[in-house]
């Protein structure tokens, strides 16, 4: 479990230092989320050919669907997400994609037929509060350019979302194959969706550029999906829900001290408002026993 966690760890640190690596990288967003998907999906199909991990397709055959549009969704998130990097700042965009389990929440109920708790409705009334914060509505200073930011930030959470509920309905296919399956669906709506928008312009990038291309798909993406879905094996979801909110927290602290972005008292507060009770959200509850 110590490996497991370390794993986790690692894997986190690295997702939360994304927007730092897409800022150096002048392409559109729908370029750098096509070659995102495609050198992720090379690195995890050689890690599946690797560890002799096979796909059995007789068991997912009626959840391809699925699969696919959520792969589709995955990838549109991906182009919104940095959509919102160029906008506004790196912790604003990242905090307002991590709106996404609040959505979760809200959404569920009805799929589901569950009715919401005391607690889920507190958390969804305390984030959305954080998310007014970070807006800043009422204080147009920021410009428009931030809010556009935190609508694609938005955006990109409710997409996120929308994959964490189809995944829910996809019970035949495990993490890793079934991220590498989403991969795939990714690839196949972004090329033509890059070549009707800007075209293919990789091949006028710089040293910078590409390296960070290079890390973002490979790093960012392959190897720490792989170190992600290893690491859940074995351990308690709790434990996953705490350790995963080291990548906002570090996009947050690499925004302010490595890019130098600003960032308002109350900014500050609605991402800890969000943070904090999406975290609270996701813990569950105490058993009591009677005596």
């Amino acid at each position: 479990m110590k490996n497991a966690k370390t794993m986790l760890i690692i894997s986190m640190a690295i997702f939360g230092t994304i927007g730092l690596f897409v800022r150096n990288i002048p392409l559109a967003s729908g370029e750098i989320a096509l070659y995102r998907a495609v050198l992720a999906a090379v690195l995890i199909g050689i890690y599946l050919l690797v560890s002799k991990q096979k796909f059995d397709f007789s068991k997912m055959k009626k959840e391809l669907p699925l699969l696919l549009f959520s792969g589709v969704a995955m990838a549109f998130n991906w182009i919104l997400l940095f959509e919102a990097y160029k906008y506004t700042t790196v912790s604003v965009a990242t905090l307002s994609y991590y709106f996404a389990p609040v959505i979760v929440t809200v959404v569920c109920p009805f799929l589901f037929k569950e009715k919401m708790t005391v607690k889920q409705i507190v958390c969804f009334v305390m984030s959305t509060a954080g998310i007014v914060m970070i807006t800043g509505i009422g204080d147009l200073s920021a410009g428009t350019s931030h809010f556009t930011g935190i609508l694609f930030g938005l955006g990109a959470a409710v997409l996120y979302a929308t994959v964490i509920i189809m995944n829910k309905f996809i019970k035949n296919v495990e993490g890793i194959h079934r991220t590498f399956l989403q991969f795939l669906a990714a690839i196949v709506v972004l090329v033509p969706y890059v070549l009707l928008t800007g075209g293919i312009n990789v091949q006028g990038l710089e040293w910078k550029g590409l390296v960070c291309l290079l890390i973002v798909g490979l790093i960012h993406t392959g190897v720490t999906y792989c170190l992600y879905f290893s690491s859940l094996k074995e351990l308690p979801g709790q434990t996953v829900a705490i350790l995963s909110y080291i990548d906002p927290l570090l996009a947050v602290l690499v925004s302010v001290t490595i890019l130098r972005e600003p960032m308002t008292f109350w900014q500050i507060v609605g991402g800890i408002l969000i943070l904090g009770f999406t975290l609270w959200n996701e813990m569950p509850e105490k058993e009591t026993t009677k005596k």
